[in-house]
């Protein structure tokens, strides 16, 4: 049996911001930073159960490093899902430096995407999404992030069904 062009081999997940009670804080807070040397795209999934109130502003930026020591707003894409209601229209926010704003309710996924070519184009390697809570209200969820379209594919179908 091939496993090729399943996504699970086609994509590196990674957790971004482990799920806790009050994912975002109150001063905003920054996913693990990871780098884009080796996938064209990544895509954030942010995702939380309870927390009717919060509001929480996102933007993604590329870095200079993992710690990161510089940062700069890119431009990306997103989509919302909410309570099992349809996905929402996706959306390009080409001014960074505003990000999304998501709408206050509980049980949300938002997914956000970018390019390595728009982290690139900062002279970047390396990228983060960023939460501001620009309503302080805790929200129990998390970040996952899967880098995607890997430049270098490996062959891991050996695999036994």
């Amino acid at each position: 049996m091939s496993f090729k062009g399943l996504f699970i081999e086609q994509a590196h997940a990674e957790v971004g911001l482990v799920a806790v009670a009050d994912v975002f804080g109150a001063d905003g807070v920054g996913s693990d930073v990871l780098s884009m040397r080796k996938h064209n795209r990544v895509c954030f999934v942010v995702h939380w159960g309870v927390g009717a109130t919060g509001v929480n502003k996102f933007t993604v930026e590329a870095c200079d490093d993992v710690t990161p020591t510089n940062v700069t707003a890119i431009p990306f894409w997103y989509r919302t899902l909410v309570g099992g209601a349809a996905p929402g229209a996706v959306t390009y926010q080409g001014t960074p430096a505003t990000g999304f704003s998501n709408t206050a309710g509980s049980n949300q996924i938002i997914l956000i995407e970018t390019t390595a070519a728009l982290v690139k184009a900062t002279g970047y390697n390396f990228v983060r999404l960023f939460a501001d809570e620009t309503t302080d209200s805790p929200v129990l969820g998390g970040v996952l992030a899967f880098l995607l379209e890997p430049r270098f594919a490996e062959d891991e179908t050996s695999m036994v069904a």
